[in-house]
C-alpha cells in the first residue's frame, strides 16, 4: 500500500505513474477523501482537547464547593462525549474509505522500470544458451503434451476425470521428475544461503491482503467455506512470516525459499495456453522471498534473478531475461525481471520465473518493519522481494521438450540423474 502522506504530497506524480500502469486512480477522489479525513480528525482532536480541559475544571470546582458549576461542567462533558462519539464514527468511516481506495492502487514503479503499454514493450536484458536446431538433427520436435502421454508419464484425461480441465496426473518417471526438480531447486537455493521453510497451502484473508492478492484479485483465488484461501504462491506465506514484526537491521537481508503446491483460478486467462502444463489450476513451485533495507533492495533483486538463472544454467536450458514495462508489471511490484525459458512447442521463450522488488508496498500492508538505531530513530518499513525459483511444471515441460530424442525418449539432464535414482533416459512406461 502506498503511504498516504506521499500520495498527498506527490498527487500529480502518482496520477501520472498510475496512467503509465493503466491503473484506475482518481486523484480528485483521493484528495476529497483525504481532506474529509483530516477535517474529521481535527474535529475529533478539538473535542477531545475541550473535554480534557473541562474535565480538569470539575475537580477544582468541587473542591471550591461550587457544586452547581461542577454539575454544569459535567453536563458539558456529557454533550461533548456525544459529539465525540459521532466524530469518532465519522473518522472511522473516513479512514475506511481512504484505506479502501489505497488498497486498490498498485505500487509505484521504480524509475528504472521501462515505460510501455504491454508485454510487447518489455526490453530484453540478456540471453543464455542456444536453442537446439532439431531440423539440423533430422527430426521434428514434439510438444510436451504429446511426448508426455506417449511415454505414459503425463496423463491429461485422468486429470480431468479426477478434477476438471487444467488439471493433470503424473506417473512413474513423470512423478519422479517432478520430485527431482523440486529437490534439485531447493538444494541449489539452500546452498546459496536461502533458509528453507515448509508452510501451509492455505492462508487467511489478512495474509493475502498483506501481499496484495486481496482485495483486488479475489476472483483468481480458490477459497474454502471456512474463509481460507488456497495459496497462489508461497510468496504469500513466506512474506507474511514477519507480518506485524519489527526486525533488526543486523538480521537483514533475510533469504527464504519454500516448495508449495500453488492454486489459481486463472479467471482472466480464458483461451491462453490451454494445452499442456503451462497454465493450469494446480502446479508446483519453488519460491524465493527476501527481506531487505531500502539501501540494498534493488541489489538483492539482481542477485535473486541470478539465483533463478542458476537453476536453468545447471539444467542447460536456453533462456532470456526481460524487464517488465509499466504496462505489464504486477500489482505489488516496483521493478520486475521475467526469466523466460525456450520452449520448442511455442518456438518462443515462455515465462518460468518472475522476480520482483516490491519496495515497502507489501511491508506497509503487512506491517513489517525494521530498526537500525545506529542510523535512525524508531522503525521503518522493510523492502520485500519475491521470485520463482522455479515454476516446476514449466521446468518439466522445458526439460521434456529440449531434451527429447528422435525415438521419443527423454534424456535426463546430467544434474538431475542423482535425483532420478541414476536414471539417464526416460522411455515408454506401462500404464
Amino acid at each position: 500500500m502506498l503511504d498516504v502522506k506521499y500520495v498527498r504530497d506527490h498527487l500529480d506524480e502518482v496520477a501520472e505513474a498510475m496512467r503509465n500502469r493503466h491503473a484506475s486512480f482518481d486523484p480528485e477522489q483521493f484528495a476529497a477523501l483525504d481532506v474529509q479525513r483530516r477535517e474529521v480528525i481535527a474535529e475529533e482532536e478539538a473535542l477531545q482537547a475541550e473535554r480534557n480541559r473541562i474535565s480538569k475544571q470539575i475537580g477544582a470546582l468541587m473542591g471550591q464547593g461550587k457544586k452547581d458549576e461542577a454539575e454544569a461542567a459535567k453536563e458539558q462533558v456529557r454533550q461533548i462525549n456525544e459529539k465525540l462519539e459521532a466524530a469518532s464514527a465519522a473518522r472511522t468511516e473516513a479512514d475506511d474509505a481512504l484505506q479502501t481506495l489505497l488498497m486498490s492502487v498498485p505500487n509505484l514503479c521504480d524509475a528504472s522500470t521501462p515505460i510501455g503499454e504491454d508485454e510487447d514493450d518489455n526490453p530484453e536484458v540478456r540471453r543464455w544458451g542456444t536453442p537446439r536446431d532439431f531440423a539440423a538433427e533430422g527430426f521434428e520436435a514434439q510438444a510436451h503434451w504429446d511426448l508426455g502421454p506417449a511415454l505414459n508419464i503425463i496423463d491429461f484425461e485422468r486429470g480431468v476425470k479426477l478434477a476438471e480441465s487444467r488439471f493433470y496426473v503424473l506417473g512413474g518417471a513423470g512423478a519422479r521428475l517432478e520430485r527431482a526438480l523440486i529437490s534439485f531447486m531447493l538444494d541449489q537455493h539452500t546452498a546459496r544461503g536461502y533458509k528453507e521453510w515448509w508452510v501451509p497451502a492455505m492462508a487467511n484473508a489478512a495474509t493475502l491482503t498483506g501481499t496484495g492478492q486481496l482485495p483486488k484479485f479475489e476472483e483468481d483465488l480458490f477459497h474454502t467455506t471456512e474463509g481460507l484461501y488456497l495459496i497462489p504462491t508461497a510468496e504469500v506465506q513466506l512474506t507474511n512470516l514477519h507480518a506485524g514484526e519489527v526486525l533488526d537491521a543486523s538480521q537483514l537481508p533475510l533469504h527464504y525459499c519454500a516448495f508449495t503446491p500453488c492454486f489459481r483460478e486463472e479467471a482472466g486467462s480464458a483461451g491462453r495456453d490451454t494445452r499442456g502444463i503451462i497454465r493450469v489450476h494446480q502446479f508446483s513451485k519453488v519460491e524465493m522471498v527476501k527481506f531487505a533495507t531500502p539501501e540494498t533492495g534493488f541489489a538483492e533483486l539482481e542477485s535473486m534473478v541470478e539465483d533463478a538463472e542458476n537453476i536453468l544454467q545447471k539444467l542447460e536450458l536456453p533462456y532470456r531475461v526481460i524487464s517488465l514495462c509499466t504496462g505489464d508489471i504486477g500489482f505489488s511490484s516496483a521493478k520486475t525481471y521475467d526469466v523466460e525459458v525456450w520452449l520448442p512447442s511455442y518456438n518462443a521463450y515462455k515465462e518460468i520465473s518472475s522476480c520482483s522488488c516490491c519496495t515497502d508496498f507489501q511491508a506497509r500492508r503487512a506491517n513489517i518493519k525494521y530498526r537500525d538505531p545506529a542510523n535512525f530513530k524508531g522503525t521503518r518499513f522493510a523492502y520485500t522481494l519475491n521470485g520463482s525459483g522455479l515454476a516446476v511444471g514449466r521446468t518439466m515441460a522445458a526439460v521434456i521438450e529440449n531434451y527429447q530424442n528422435p525415438d521419443g525418449t527423454i534424456t535426463v539432464p546430467e544434474v538431475l540423474v542423482p535425483y532420478m535414482g541414476g536414471k539417464t533416459v526416460i522411455g515408454p512406461e506401462e500404464v
